[in-house]
């Protein structure tokens, strides 16, 4: 049953009505409201438990009627009092109570218009906050933010607690937006309970700050397990996403699965991926495509073999980050620049695949100026040099110098150590302790003149202990006469057969010895399974 009230009882005020019914059964409490300026009736319906007739009393004071409604409930007395102010005929007036009306009302939501307002006035705060510490967040218009610049200095003191500066926020300010307890802990703890060191926790964010927003079941986790299968040893997974953070970013079907077919596809041993992911994991983020086939091919048109080439990538696998147009080609053309003949382009290149990825241009000029000043070697002779150890590029010139003065010293003439140079530039990387035993051996033990190590320089190559001494007893033993190449130059078994000979044939010397191409394709003597360290070149720097 409705109540209804005639405005002229009631004039313009405001007034809010309980109305208690006697019902036979259990009725569900809902409200009703009319909206009309002058006019507001709530409906409720309550239990039929036991109750008494209700009452109504009416006031007012100061210009304002207070209705009450009070009756008993089992026991319990249930009041509800309304309460109106006296109006004026001023619309702007009205107008006013009806907003302070709406607002005490515990049954008023705020309007949509007002939830913006609030939320924009939030989002101020949080920028000028962030503008007060260095950070522009330009970038952050329709992201999700904290509503309070206290939850926003968390989150950023979080950042400067992991060694992130205000300079790398800018550069991903998006890392604004992942919750610290949310995202950042649960994804620091994962990549700390795999191994990754703390302090290169860091330079991973830097690297790949987006690893903030993953999650770690359905991104981390299926990228890891990949990994694994790839025969990454769970000790090297850490050090592999240490190299390469961005890694968990990539999709498992896409680049990182094909990548690896066509690697194994050109000749690249299965049992060998693991190792050479791990050394360099780069290789999972490089489109076929675009980046490996063309290297491939590339050395291929130089006259490597693409299975001595999938030999290079098992052993130095970094080769492929050298970048083909910008790289690769320019080096290639400078080492013929500076007489490296064409036809042992793919020769140089096999034996030191590092040539092809340094500053080839400055460090060839540097070396053939320096071996000119101090031996007068021409851009010829440079080029033979270069040919036979295209590590010369990476000695420094101190080594160098150390090197030719020790020959200096031998008592080699100028002209000598420029041929032996030539022949053997192998003479300006060795170990100079061992040079100088080796010497001392050959002058003293042999009795050899230093004619015969100007003619076979390489001499000095070979070790004391495991070759020289040996073959050179038996030499002595059979009273045989013959040059350095000749009992040096050899396999242990053609030495042996040499051995049986009553005369020694001189067709069978190699005065100079090349580097050989088939050594690549080789049945390969190292294992798979041995823990892999760094690849670098340091010897030569």
């Amino acid at each position: 049953m409705i109540c209804r009230i005639s405005e002229e009882v009631l004039n313009p005020l405001h007034l809010s009505l309980r109305i208690l019914f006697k019902r036979p059964i259990m009725m569900i409490i809902g409200y009703r409201a009319i909206a009309r300026p002058t006019f507001s009736l709530v409906i409720c319906d309550v239990p039929a438990i036991s109750f008494c007739k209700p009452q109504l009393y009416s006031s007012s004071m100061n210009g304002c009627r207070f209705m009450r409604f009070s009756c008993s409930v089992s026991g319990r007395t249930v009041s509800s009092t309304s309460l109106d102010l006296s109006l004026s005929k001023d619309n702007s007036g009205n107008e006013g109570l009806q907003r302070q009306k709406a607002s005490s009302s515990l049954y008023a939501h705020p309007s949509l218009s007002q939830i913006r307002s609030e939320k924009a006035a939030n989002r101020a705060r949080v920028y000028d906050f962030l503008r007060g510490i260095g950070v522009f967040p330009d970038e952050l218009d329709g992201l999700e933010l904290p509503v309070t610049v206290d939850v926003m200095r968390e989150r950023v003191d979080f950042l400067h607690r992991l060694g992130l500066t205000v300079e790398d926020i800018n550069s991903y300010p998006l890392v604004l937006g992942c919750s610290v307890k949310k995202n950042m802990v649960p994804v620091l703890d994962y990549l700390g309970k795999l191994g990754v060191k703390k302090s290169t926790f860091t330079e991973f964010l830097r690297r790949y700050p987006q690893v903030l927003h993953s999650s770690v079941v359905v991104d981390l986790a299926p990228v890891v397990k990949y990994l694994q299968g790839m025969d990454i040893k769970p000790n090297d997974i850490p050090r592999v996403l240490e190299k390469y953070p961005e890694v968990l970013g990539f999709k498992l079907e896409g680049t990182m699965s094909t990548s690896v077919a066509y690697l194994v596809g050109i000749g690249v041993a299965r049992r060998e991926i693991g190792g050479v992911l791990t050394r360099y994991p780069q290789i999972l983020g490089m489109r076929v495509g675009r980046t490996v086939k063309p290297f491939v091919d590339y050395l291929e048109s130089l006259g490597i073999p693409q299975l001595a080439i999938a030999r290079l990538i098992e052993k130095r696998p970094f080769i492929l980050g050298f970048g083909l147009e910008d790289r690769i080609k320019p080096n290639v053309e400078s080492l013929l620049e500076f007489n490296v003949r064409k036809s042992l382009l793919a020769s140089v290149i096999a034996q030191y695949p590092e040539i092809i990825g340094v500053d080839v241009q400055t460090r060839l000029c540097t070396r053939r100026d320096f071996l000119n000043s101090i031996i007068q070697l021409d851009p010829i002779g440079f080029g033979r040099v270069v040919e036979k150890m295209p590590q010369i590029v990476s000695l420094n010139n101190t080594a160098i110098l150390k090197h030719l003065d020790f020959l200096k010293e031998c008592g080699f003439s100028l002209e000598q150590v420029r041929k032996m140079v030539m022949a053997c530039p192998q003479l300006l990387a060795l170990n100079l302790d061992v040079m100088k035993v080796s010497f001392d051996y050959c002058q003293g033990k042999m009795a050899r003149p230093l004619d015969d190590l100007v003619s076979f320089p390489a001499f000095f190559t070979y070790g004391l202990e495991s070759t020289i001494k040996p073959r050179h007893a038996m030499i002595a033993k059979k009273g045989l006469k013959c040059s350095l190449a000749w009992f040096l130059n050899c396999s242990d078994e053609k030495f042996e057969e040499r051995m049986t000979y009553d005369t020694i044939d001189m067709e069978e010397m190699e005065v100079e010895s090349s580097f050989d191409m088939n050594s690549l394709l080789g049945t390969r003597t190292d294992g798979s399974d041995s823990d892999y360290a760094d690849d670098s070149d340091s010897s030569y720097v």
